[in-house]
């Protein structure tokens, strides 16, 4: 039996190869900005711990703290 040499094969067989070889990009892209729109019904302005309130919410104090509060807003 013969064997016979094939450009795709090699070609497909070393791109494989190499690109198992190269390290991952170590730093993630920060381009875009991650939001988190947090929507609830019949809550008051400091109803939450982060706006002043007496319930205690720590996880939503902790987002408030490492990111952007809104206050300037109305509902009609």
């Amino acid at each position: 039996m013969r064997l016979v040499f094939s450009p795709f094969l090699f070609a497909s067989l070393l791109i494989g190869l190499v690109s198992g070889l190269l390290p991952a990009s170590a730093e993630p892209d920060r381009s875009r900005p991650n939001i988190v729109l947090i929507m609830v019904d019949d809550m008051g302005y400091s109803d939450i711990g982060c706006y002043g309130g007496e319930v205690q919410t720590p996880h939503l104090d902790r987002l408030a703290e490492g990111g952007l509060r809104f206050t300037p807003f109305y509902n009609t």
